[in-house]
């Protein structure tokens, strides 16, 4: 499955001077994420689309409530 998603290019492994395939913590995740949806019997190219998604949207949000914190300290709300 690993090489399957490799191939998608979901995820690119690492190697090894031995030349083994090294899969970060956060590649095995999305790795297991995609294995949920093909699991639930979506085609693998789709499943690594949702994914890549999923992942966007993620780290749009993260990246929001940052600006959101960093408003409301410049710009604290006026006290009643």
């Amino acid at each position: 499955f690993l090489r399957a998603i490799g191939k998608a290019r979901l995820i690119t492994p690492l190697r090894s001077e031995g030349g083994h395939r090294r899969y970060s913590r956060y590649q095995l995740r999305i790795a297991a994420r995609a294995r949920e949806l093909v699991d639930q019997g979506t085609p693998i190219e789709a499943a690594c689309r949702i994914v890549v998604l999923e992942d966007q949207l993620e780290e749009a949000q993260r990246i929001n409530a940052e600006y959101r914190r960093a408003a409301e300290q410049a710009d604290p709300p006026p006290a009643d």
